[in-house]
């Protein structure tokens, strides 16, 4: 490596990767230097220096070191084998540190209730590669037993299967199983993990406490009221012998620091919302502990987190925060990056899809999908994170934020303020709260979170405010044609939030009001009235107002979506063609009669 000395302004190759390769500065790696210059733990070995290098003598184990389970492992295991040979609806809840053999005990127990007759066990996880320690000690487990491997599944010689379903898989084909087993649980939203404990008799989670693949004390939050209201029997346990290396190994302390895998946020307040300030921070300026506390905010917020994400926020000229603050801790953040200013002819190559740039990603975005290449030119502050300590929640804290940010874009001349998340309700509310218009949603789901991403903007000065009407209105004319083919399993709640936010794209002539009035009295068919029926989701105030009507659900998965009666049916919103017409004749009926003005 280059001297410590060297790291707060080293080129690293790395930054070309990442976008950061035109920073001056990186406090990330000057960071990084501080900790390994004063760790005593550290052996720097000096490749000019001419002295011999001395080693720390250590005292030798009193057992030589020999390849076995810990006892919190066995005791795991054994757990886990009592669990899934056991009642139904008694979840188990498993938290542990990184390196505690966690997934190897979820893999040892998976085979031992095969050998023990289960005939299906099936597990889980945000990816694959996240389980392969589980599979390789389910296969060493079944030893002789072991008939058949594949990537995905292990067949013992009596038929009895340990399969990997991606989450999206298993809860749109619903396989039996008598267990199933969710490793890394914490990387995955709530509403599948809702979805997981209510759908199989046996269901266990796991997931790692630190280590960005999820907190433990996120997925706490998240997920605690859903297993305490569902499922009231459930049962927590931790481990906490290491597997990989030895209590107090100064390596793993070293890295916790390093990367800030130990970072908490404030648990320990009552917020008094007047005495909440919003200030501009530096990530970069900020003492140890105060940078701890506001990444263990992000940390607990978002379950991607990762130390690409810490170094980004540290090192990237163009991010900009804002932290929420009480009694000097912070109890709420906002991390935004600059986006665009490209020139005219660059942003033109961005839209043709000849050119592609790191740190750009709203900007890029808009201007190649939505197809303005002025969503490059003019200048975006992008919140990449926002994030409330839970103590602070529902006091307004978050619009706040965001308002600060906002007032800081203005007084910069910036052009727009926008935002790119993995679309739900709440989130798309909290958005439109703040003042910013849906003006794009992606064509696919997100792997992690099985959401669609959105994308939001409000515009602040004239072009940005041009800018974000032509997105909002383009978007509206593409979104009905693109919903069945793209969204046809979108929340009907999240899909008419969308279209309700979009500018009308219909007015109704009299041959649309007739062919309303002839479907809602039963003398035309809901095929041929389709269209009209399309139309009038487009008007102003329609979906609005279906929002609050129990119908919702078959209007959007029928009329916008595109279900067939059976699907329909299926999904238990009608007992068939005739009785799912009706439902929309009478809807149809009352808001002609009640509903808005159109």
């Amino acid at each position: 490596m280059p001297p410590l000395a060297y790291w707060p302004d080293h080129a690293d190759p790395d930054y070309a990767r990442t976008g950061l390769d035109q920073a001056k500065e990186h406090p990330f790696a000057a960071r990084l230097a501080r900790k390994l210059a004063h760790d005593p733990s550290v052996i720097r070995v000096r490749a000019e220096s001419d002295q011999p290098l001395v080693l720390p003598s250590l005292q030798l184990p009193k057992t030589s070191f020999q390849a076995d389970t810990t006892e919190q492992q066995q005791d795991l295991v054994r757990q886990l084998e009592r669990f899934g040979q056991g009642r139904r609806r008694r979840p188990l809840v498993i938290t542990a540190d990184r390196g505690r053999g966690k997934s190897a005990a979820l893999g040892m127990a998976a085979a031992k209730l095969l050998l023990a007759g289960r005939q299906r066990v099936i597990v889980t996880a945000p990816a694959r590669d996240n389980l392969n320690s589980l599979f390789r000690h389910a296969a060493i487990e079944l030893a002789d037993d072991l008939a058949q491997q594949t990537d995905v599944e292990l067949t013992a010689r009596g038929g009895q299967r340990l399969s990997f379903i991606a989450v999206p898989e298993l809860l749109s084909e619903r396989p039996e199983a008598e267990v199933v087993l969710v490793d890394e649980a914490a990387g995955l939203p709530a509403q599948w993990l809702r979805e997981i404990l209510l759908g199989w008799p046996r269901v266990a989670f796991a997931s790692t406490v630190h280590g960005y693949e999820g907190t433990g004390r996120g997925f706490a939050i998240r997920f605690r009221d859903v297993l305490d209201r569902e499922t009231p029997q459930w049962r927590a346990m931790s481990i906490q012998q290491p597997v990989r290396w030895a209590p107090g190994d100064p390596l793993e302390k070293l890295i916790f620091e390093l990367f800030l895998l130990s970072a908490e946020s404030p648990t320990d307040l009552v917020v008094n919302t007047s005495e909440i300030t919003i200030e501009p921070w530096s990530p970069a300026q900020a003492s140890d502990t105060e940078l701890a506390e506001a990444f263990g905010l992000l940390v607990d917020a978002h379950y991607r987190t990762t130390p690409a994400d810490l170094r980004q926020w540290l090192d990237d000229p163009a991010a900009q925060s804002w932290r929420a603050v009480y009694q000097g801790r912070t109890v709420g953040l906002l991390w935004g990056s600059v986006e665009g200013g490209l020139a005219e002819e660059l942003a033109g190559q961005v839209v043709a899809g000849k050119r592609r740039l790191r740190g750009h990603m709203l900007a890029q975005s808009l201007a190649s999908h939505g197809g303005f290449p002025e969503a490059a030119s003019l200048r975006t502050l992008r919140i990449i994170r926002i994030a409330v300590s839970a103590q602070a929640r529902q006091l307004g804290i978050g619009r706040r934020l965001v308002a600060a940010a906002k007032a800081a874009c203005q007084q910069q001349g910036l052009d727009a303020l926008g935002a790119s998340f993995g679309g739900t309700t709440g989130l798309l509310r909290f958005w439109q709260e703040s003042g910013l218009k849906v003006v794009r949603v992606g064509l696919q789901q997100e792997a992690t979170t099985g959401e669609f991403p959105l994308q939001m903007l409000q515009g602040l000065s004239p072009a940005g405010v041009k800018l974000e009407q032509s997105l909002s209105a383009r978007f509206a004319r593409h979104w009905q044609v693109l919903t069945p083919r793209h969204w046809p399993a979108m929340n009907p709640d999240l899909l008419s939030s969308v279209g309700a936010d979009l500018p009308p794209l219909h007015t109704l002539d009299d041959d649309d009001w007739r062919d309303l009035r002839a479907f809602a009295e039963g003398f035309r068919g809901f095929e041929l009235a389709l269209p009209v029926l399309q139309m009038l989701a487009a008007c102003r105030g329609t979906l609005a107002w279906l929002s609050h009507r129990p119908e919702l659900d078959l209007w959007c998965r029928a009329v916008l979506q595109g279900w067939s009666w059976p699907q329909l049916q299926g999904a238990g919103l009608c007992a068939g063609q005739r009785d799912g017409e009706q439902q929309l004749r009478r809807l149809v009926g009352q808001l002609l009669q009640n509903g808005p003005e159109l």
